[in-house]
Order: C-alpha cells, then sequence, then structure tokens
C-alpha cells in the first residue's frame, strides 16, 4: 500500500489595494468593502472609506445654491472674517512698522490713480491710527452686513462686490476731489458703503423693507459732510458701486448662463470705473 504526500493547505490570499495593486491592505472601505493602502483611506464618520467611494459621493451630491447662483456659504461668513482679519493685522503692521511706511506705500491718493493703481484696494485694509473708532466702527458694520449679504450672494460674489466697491470708493474720491494736493485717503467705509448699497438692491429685488436701510444711509452719508477728515466721496462712490454690481448679480436672468451673465455684468462695472478714472486723470 502506498502512501501519497499530503499537498498543503492553499494560504489565504493577502488582500491589495484596487489602486496600488502591490501593496497588502488589510482596512476595507466602509462603504464598499473594497481593501485600501493608507494613500487611498479617507475618514469618514465611522471608519475609513477609500478614495473612490468618497470621488463618486461627491459627484452624486447636489450642489446648493444661493438665490443668485452661487454656491450655498453654510456656516461662518469666511470672506467676512478674512477681510476683517485682514484690516486687523494691517493695523498692527501700521503700529509696529517704522514710520509710516505702511501708510505712505499703500494709501491712495489722486496722484497714485495711474502709477500705482493697486493702492485704489489696499487702502481699503489701512485705517487711521489716530482714531481707534475708524477701524472699530467699519469692522463692525462689516461684520453685520457681511453676515448678511455673503450667504446671500455666495462668497466669491459677495468679495467681488467688497473688492469693487472698494474701488469704486477710491475712484469716487478721485472724481469728486481736486488731484492736487495729494492728500492719501485709507479706510474700508467706501466698500462698507458699497455693502450698504449691495443690501438695498437685494432687498429691493427680494421685496423687503428697505426704509431702515434709506435711514442709516442718509445717517452715515450725513455724517461725511460735517467731519471734515471723512471722505464723503469715496462713501458716494462706494455706494453707487455696490449698487451696481449687486444689480449685476441679482437682475440677471436664472438659468444655465446666469453666473456667465453675472461676470459679464460685474467686468461691465470695472469698465465702468476704469473709464471714470481716465476722464478724470486726462482731463485734470
Amino acid at each position: 500500500m502506498s502512501y501519497g504526500i499530503p499537498s498543503a493547505e492553499p494560504s489565504a490570499e493577502v488582500p491589495v489595494c484596487p489602486r496600488h495593486p502591490d501593496r497588502p491592505s488589510y482596512v476595507r472601505c466602509q462603504r464598499c468593502g473594497r481593501p485600501a493602502c493608507p494613500e487611498c483611506q479617507r475618514a469618514a464618520a465611522v471608519g475609513f472609506q477609500c478614495v473612490d467611494c468618497i470621488n463618486e459621493q461627491k459627484r452624486t451630491t447636489p450642489v446648493y445654491r444661493s438665490p443668485y447662483g452661487g454656491a450655498l456659504a453654510v456656516g461662518r461668513p469666511l470672506v467676512t472674517f478674512t477681510i476683517i482679519g485682514l484690516c486687523v493685522l494691517v493695523y498692527i503692521l501700521q503700529w509696529i512698522v517704522p514710520g509710516d511706511e505702511v501708510f505712505e506705500n499703500f494709501a491712495f491718493a489722486n496722484i497714485f490713480a495711474v502709477s500705482e493703481p493697486w493702492r485704489m484696494v489696499t487702502a481699503a485694509f489701512l485705517h487711521s491710527q489716530g482714531f481707534l473708532l475708524h477701524i472699530v466702527l467699519n469692522m463692525y458694520t462689516l461684520w453685520i452686513f457681511g453676515q448678511a449679504l455673503e450667504p446671500l450672494l455666495g462668497r466669491i460674489r459677495f468679495l467681488a462686490v467688497y473688492l469693487l466697491s472698494a474701488i469704486g470708493g477710491s475712484v469716487g474720491f478721485l472724481a469728486l476731489t481736486p488731484t492736487l494736493p495729494p492728500v492719501g485717503v485709507v479706510g474700508a467705509s467706501g466698500a462698507i458703503f458699497g455693502l450698504f448699497g449691495a443690501m438695498l438692491v437685494v432687498q429691493r429685488h427680494r421685496g423687503g423693507d428697505t426704509k431702515q436701510l434709506w435711514v442709516l444711509i442718509a445717517i452715515n452719508g450725513a455724517i461725511g459732510f460735517f467731519v471734515p477728515s471723512i471722505a464723503w466721496q469715496a462713501h458716494l462712490g462706494g455706494l453707487i458701486t455696490g449698487g451696481l454690481a449687486a444689480a449685476a448679480i441679482a437682475y440677471a436672468p436664472k438659468g444655465k448662463n446666469q453666473a456667465l451673465l453675472q461676470a459679464g455684468g460685474l467686468v461691465l462695472v470695472a469698465g465702468l470705473l476704469a473709464v471714470v478714472t481716465w476722464f478724470r486723470v486726462t482731463t485734470g
């Protein structure tokens, strides 16, 4: 009687990552059950999911939009808080940088409209060092209006309105004041008034009451005429620009081309500001 040699039991198959077959992977995706190497693992509410399941979930999850077509800005108004943080940081730099270098390099004056046009934006992030309430009131107002407008417009559209309003404030100062002497202007007030104008347009478009907003604009506008150090020209320029920018967003027809039409409207507002600047500079 002959005895055969017993065959060895087959070893269990080592699981490998589908995306990296050369890597043994003992952790499995909580969604599809496939092995996933450390590079392909993504933390989930419970355990891990593979990168393929995460990407598939992103593709199938509906994108919720704000009333004016922007990605819905849920949670904290990040753009508003970022702008406030930048203004506070720059204000601290104004105090710790020797001399008036921050003011001299970033404040706006009419003589810089052509040679250094970026000052039309940077001036909105500077504030008066001799008047603490200047930055406090501006940042408080930005916080109030930013929390209301940013979710309505969407973050990108809100940022576009704010920056255009800041430029509009500088253009308003340029258009309504003499070219000389080279008086420097700083502060977020022009951009803040732009948010006033934007909120006014949005409220009217949504059928809301605007009486209190008109009173707020009138009171703040009047202060600029009675306090010599306040540039009412920048307030007026920002107010008009913010209103026009918000109108370009709010009144763009809904549909697949809404974002394109809104972008085109904002470009037209920027072009209008460029034309006013060119006309003011060329005509002296």
